[in-house]
């Protein structure tokens, strides 16, 4: 099993940045894939970032260029830099990883237990 602890959230002004932290623990030894969603009230939750092993990074357009993903494989620890931050990323945040994205694999998706950002003056 795969335990996901996201924190790093909280208020901010628009313009200012904060970096989301996901940490793992459980019985794995590496971490292939990981993502960022967020789910603002009343919306669908959608992806904004995603990592996978090898080097592919995609990002929700609304994001690029002010959000960067990152890790530290030996930390199970996944980061998302939020900078120039809009109202509208107002939102709570998870952290995801995908089946299978694990060694060893699970065949189902981990989360987190979310994170709330808000984005105000």
């Amino acid at each position: 099993q795969v335990h996901l602890v996201e924190s790093g959230g909280g208020l901010v002004q628009p313009g200012g940045s904060l970096r989301l932290s996901c940490v793992a623990s459980g019985s794995i030894s590496n971490i292939y894939a990981m993502t960022w969603y967020r789910q603002a009230p009343g919306k669908q939750r959608e992806l904004v970032a995603r990592f996978v092993s090898g080097g592919r990074i995609d990002y929700l357009d609304s994001v690029k260029g002010r959000f960067t993903i990152s890790g530290d494989t030996a930390k199970k620890t996944g980061y998302l830099q939020m900078n120039s931050l809009k109202p509208e990323d107002t939102a709570v945040y998870y952290c995801n990883i995908p089946k299978g994205s694990t060694y060893p694999r699970f065949g189902y998706d981990f989360w987190g237990q979310g994170t709330l950002v808000t984005v105000s003056s």
